[in-house]
This record gives structure tokens, sequence and C-alpha cells, in this order.
């Protein structure tokens, strides 16, 4: 016979199985290191800077509230924002850490 036997090729070329999933798995490595690593980084940082927090601090709440922490509970905090002015906020709310004397040094 003339027509000769025709064979079937693998969706994934054969032998290049794991080649043609390469970029994929490239994509998600990458993707661990550019973004989900750094922000479980940050997220690590955050709790720790919160759970730090003391009395006489002063910190940056959220809404840019600066004020000097008066007491401290499990949930919230109280921040003295002025002279016999406190307010209460949560512990979350508490974006940044200011060294010592920023407050007075803006008044």
């Amino acid at each position: 016979m003339i027509i000769s036997s025709a064979y079937a090729q693998s969706a994934l070329g054969g032998d290049g199985g794991l080649v043609g999933f390469l970029p994929i798995i490239l994509m998600f490595v990458l993707l661990y290191f550019l973004m989900i690593r750094p922000q479980m980084k940050r997220a690590k940082e955050t709790k720790a800077m919160i759970e730090a927090l003391q009395k006489g601090d002063e910190v940056i709440a959220a809404g840019g509230v600066l004020g000097r922490i008066t007491r401290i509970s499990d949930a919230y905090i109280s921040l003295e924002i002025a002279p016999n002015t406190e307010i209460n906020v949560q512990k979350a709310a508490v974006q940044v850490l200011l060294p010592k004397g920023t407050l007075k040094s803006l008044q």
C-alpha cells in the first residue's frame, strides 16, 4: 500500500509536558516573590508594632489623627489629641509609631 499509517500526537507535544507548564509555574513564583511575600512581611511588622505599643507612645492613627497613648486595653487605646481631650480608637487603627517628642515639635 502507498498510504502510510498515521499516528496521533499527544496534546502537550509528547515528552514536552512539563515544558508547557513552565511559564505558568514561573509566573506563580514571580507573583509570590513580588507581591505575596512582601505583603506578609509588612503585615508581620505591623502586628509586632501594635503589640509593642505602650503608654506614652506618640502615634498616627487612621485618618491622620496624631496623639499620645494614655490607656491601652486588649482591643482599644485612648489617645490624647489635645490637652484634656481623649479619643478611643482600635489598636488596628494605629498606622505609624512616631519618635518621642514629635508632637511637642509640631505645636
